[in-house]
C-alpha cells in the first residue's frame, strides 16, 4: 500500500493533470531510444571521500621518527625520494601516476561546515547553496548526457547535494557496491507476456500527470521539469540493460573482471572497483565513501587495521585505470572535511585540523611522481607553497580539462568561476 506521502504526491499530480490528453509519443520507445552508454571524450572524476576528517599526516607525510608522527612510519615508494605510510605499499607502487599536495589549508574545523566547504570547494554563503563538485561536473557535461546518471555516490555520502543546480544534477546513491540502486528493480511481472504493455501504461500515465503538473506550476516550471527528468531517467534505467553495470560479476564489456580480488573484498575496495566501472560506462563523477575517520582516541591501532583496506582499494583503482588506458581520462582525488592535528593528543588520537593537511590526486592532466608543498621538520607548519581549497578545486577542474574561463550562475543569477574568484590551479602539477 502507498504511504501517506505517496498518496499526496499522486493526488497532487492527478489534480494538476485535469483533461490534458496523451501525446502521440510512445513513452517507453522514447526511453529506449536513449544512447545505451555515454560515449564521450570527456574526463571523469572519482572522489574518495573520507568521512570524519582523515589523518592525512599519517597517510602522506614522511617526518618520522619525529614525535609528531606518533607510531606512524613511512616507507619508500616507486618514486625515489617520496615516502608515504608503510601500510600503503600498493599506493606507493603507483606513485609514478599520482601526486601529493602536502600544504592544503582549508577553513572549517566543524564536521558539517567542513564537509560543505570541502565538497563544494567554496566558502559557506547563507544566501547560496553551493553544489557538490560532482553536481558541477555533471552540469559541465550537461550537453553530453547519456543513460547513466552523471553523478553517483557509493556507500553513503556527506549529505551535500546539487544546491542551486537542482535535482537534475543530484547524485544517484548506491548504498552497497554490487547491488542495483534502491527502487531500480523492475516489477515482478517484467519479462512476462504482458510486461511491456504494463510498463508502457505506467509510463504513459506518469507522463500525462507530469505534463499537466508542469503546465500548472507557473514560476516553478523549471523545478517541475527537472523533477520529471529525474523520474524519466530512473524509469529508463529500470528497463535498460545498463542497470547491469552496477553489478560486479562482469566488467563493462561483459567479460570477467580481472582485478576484482586486488581491490579487496570489503565495501570500500569494491566501491572503488564499481567507481572504475561506472566512469568507464559513462558516469561523469563517482564519489566513494568511507566513514569513521574521526579518530580522537587510539588512532594507531585503528590505522593498522584500516589502512590495508584503503591501500588495496586506491592502489588497485589507480593500477586498473592505468592498465586499461583509462587513467588519462579519469581524475582520482582524496577529500575529507579537514585533516587532523599534527601533534598526538593525550588520548593517543588526533583532533580536528583544517589548517594544514594533505591530499592525493592522480590521473587526467595531473603529472604524477611528485610532491607539491613543503612542511617543516615536524610537519607542523608550511615552508613552501600553501594551497587553498579554491586552488585545490581549480586544480581538479584543470586536471579534468575544463575551460579555465568557465563560469556558473548561482540562484541569485550571479556568474562566478567554478572554483571561486581567487582560485588558481597548481601549474606545477598539470600537463601543459
Amino acid at each position: 500500500m502507498w504511504g501517506i506521502t505517496d498518496r499526496r504526491h499522486f493526488l497532487k499530480h492527478a489534480a494538476a493533470f485535469g483533461a490534458f490528453s496523451l501525446t502521440a509519443d510512445n513513452f517507453l520507445s522514447a526511453l529506449r531510444a536513449q544512447a545505451p552508454v555515454l560515449k564521450k571524450k570527456n574526463k571523469s572524476l572519482i572522489v574518495i571521500h573520507f568521512g570524519g576528517g582523515y589523518p592525512a599526516i599519517d597517510f602522506w607525510e614522511d617526518k618520522d621518527p619525529h614525535p609528531n608522527m606518533g607510531e606512524s612510519r613511512s616507507a619508500s615508494t616507486a618514486v625515489s625520494g617520496i615516502k608515504i605510510n608503510r601500510l600503503l605499499p600498493k599506493i606507493g607502487a603507483q606513485m609514478k601516476n599520482a601526486a601529493i599536495i602536502r600544504t592544503l589549508k582549508s577553513t572549517e574545523g566543524d564536521h558539517a561546515r567542513g564537509t560543505r566547504v570541502m565538497m563544494t570547494g567554496l566558502p559557506i554563503n547563507p544566501l547560496v547553496e553551493q553544489p557538490h563538485i560532482g553536481s558541477k561536473v555533471a552540469w559541465y557535461y550537461r550537453d553530453n548526457e547519456g543513460e547513466l546518471p552523471a553523478f553517483i555516490t557509493v556507500g553513503g555520502g556527506g549529505g551535500i547535494g546539487p544546491g542551486f543546480l537542482g535535482q537534475k544534477f543530484g547524485p544517484l546513491p548506491i548504498q552497497q557496491p554490487g547491488r542495483p540502486p534502491e527502487n531500480a528493480t523492475p516489477p515482478m511481472e517484467i519479462g512476462g507476456p504482458t510486461a511491456m504493455d504494463r510498463m508502457q501504461r505506467r509510463g504513459d500515465l506518469f507522463s500525462r500527470l507530469e505534463s499537466g503538473f508542469q503546465k500548472s506550476t507557473g514560476s516553478e516550471r523549471d523545478a517541475a521539469k527537472a523533477h520529471q527528468d529525474v523520474y524519466d531517467k530512473a524509469l529508463g534505467l529500470i528497463i535498460s540493460k545498463n542497470k547491469e553495470v552496477f553489478a560486479l560479476e562482469k566488467d563493462v564489456d561483459g567479460k570477467p573482471i580481472k582485478m576484482k580480488t586486488e581491490y579487496g573484498t570489503g565495501p570500500f575496495g569494491q566501491g572503488c572497483l564499481l567507481a572504475r566501472k561506472l566512469t568507464e560506462a559513462g558516469a561523469a563523477c563517482v564519489e566513494v565513501n568511507t566513514g569513521g575517520w574521526d579518530l580522537h582516541n587510539g588512532i594507531f591501532p585503528q590505522l593498522e587495521r584500516r589502512l590495508p583496506e584503503i591501500d588495496a582499494g586506491i592502489g588497485a583503482l589507480i593500477k586498473d585505470l592505468s592498465d586499461r588506458g583509462r587513467l588519462q581520462d579519469t581524475v582520482v582525488v582524496t577529500l575529507s572535511e579537514f585533516g587532523r592535528t599534527i601533534r598526538v593528543n593525550n588520548n593517543a588520537g588526533r583532533d580536528h585540523n583544517p589548517g594544514l593537511w594533505s591530499v592525493l590526486i592522480a590521473g587526467g592532466n595531473v603529472i604524477g611522481g611528485q610532491v607539491y608543498g613543503k612542511t617543516s621538520e615536524g610537519a607542523d607548519s608550511i615552508v613552501e607553497n600553501p594551497v587553498t581549497t579554491g586552488d585545490l578545486f581549480a586544480t581538479i577542474y584543470a586536471a579534468l580539462g575544463f575551460d579555465k574561463d568557465a563560469q556558473i550562475r548561482d540562484n541569485l543569477g550571479r556568474p562566478s568561476p567554478l572554483a571561486g574568484e581567487k582560485a588558481k590551479p597548481i601549474s606545477a602539477l598539470l600537463k601543459a
